[in-house]
């Protein structure tokens, strides 16, 4: 047969197959965990302006009611709410109906709390529960919780993550024969070939999201090779209709469909590292482990028999 009706009926057999399979075994184990990650956090970030509007105590709205206080009685009355702390300092609002915001500290303790400027009364903290929780989310999204650095290093899985894509394209196809099978998941088989149907399947009808995940990681996450340092939320309405298209990809800013949709397949990657992990244990790992087992099951019965004889 010709290299081409090789790949087409028999593709195993062909060499640059197996060499893309190595390729997509390493990177894929490689990053599995950094995948996971950023699979689970983008997951949840897709509601992140939805969420920050409801939980958000940035739109505390308070009456105007006469005098307004001036800083130094808005710290006295932040003192005596707050005795065992110092006031450290007192963002005055902008607008006549938001509240001033108060610092506190105490040791190494410090909080944020918001006042009523007209009549001195405790608004409560400045920060709803769920905001530090997205914020550490968005943190660990966009820069793994490291800054500029982070960023780097991100751009760099988002470099790796378009690799397992593409070599995970050509090593899906199974040959002319079973490609059908590898587009369905067989529920009722055991967990080793469900595995491998969930990581088949996952990969050919998800991976236009998968691929288009990566490039937009790399575009956003290295901004010296394809543009400035951006952020895919801000570029939703821009001027560009490229680069808000890459956003809404990104992020699935399209209705409340795709924002269902995209908090769903935003999982996917996470599930097939879990997949892939589990295929390469249950092939190599578990051989290796069983082996000395067995070895030491067929040498027993000889010790045994040496034993008698003696």
């Amino acid at each position: 047969m010709t290299p081409w009706q090789q790949w087409v009926r028999r593709p195993q057999s062909v060499w640059i197959r197996k060499a893309f399979f190595q390729v997509h075994l390493w990177v894929g184990l490689g990053i599995g965990l950094y995948v996971v990650a950023i699979s689970i956090s983008g997951s949840a970030l897709v509601y992140l302006p939805e969420l920050t509007r409801k939980f958000s105590r940035r739109t505390v709205v308070v009456a105007e009611s006469g005098h307004r206080m001036s800083v130094e009685e808005l710290t006295q009355q932040a003192q005596r709410a707050y005795p065992t702390y110092e006031v450290d300092n007192i963002r005055e609002a902008q607008t006549p109906e938001e509240p001033d915001d108060v610092v506190l500290e105490r040791a190494h303790k410090r909080i944020e709390h918001l006042f009523d400027p007209y009549t001195g009364a405790d608004l409560g903290n400045r920060y709803s529960v769920i905001e530090p929780i997205f914020e550490w989310l968005a943190d660990l999204h966009n820069d793994l919780l490291a800054g500029s650095t982070g960023r780097l290093v991100n751009g760099i899985g988002s470099c790796l993550v378009t690799l397992l894509s593409l070599t995970g394209a050509i090593l899906w196809w199974p040959g002319i024969k079973n490609w059908r099978r590898s587009t369905t998941v067989k529920w009722k088989a055991h967990f080793p070939r469900l595995n491998w149907d969930l990581h088949s399947a996952m990969g050919f009808w998800c991976w236009f999201f998968l691929f288009a995940w990566g490039i937009s990681g790399i575009y956003f996450c290295l901004p010296a090779v394809l543009g400035p340092p951006i952020h895919p939320r801000d570029l939703l309405g821009g001027s560009s209709l490229f680069f808000t298209l890459i956003a809404r990809l990104h992020v699935g800013d399209f209705d409340r469909f795709t924002k269902v949709l995209w908090s769903i397949l935003g999982l996917v990657p996470a599930v097939s590292a879990v997949t892939g992990a589990l295929m390469w244990w249950n092939r190599v790992l578990c051989k290796k482990f069983r082996r000395p087992y067995r070895q030491a099951e067929h040498a027993a019965p000889s010790d045994n028999l040496l034993i008698v004889r003696e």
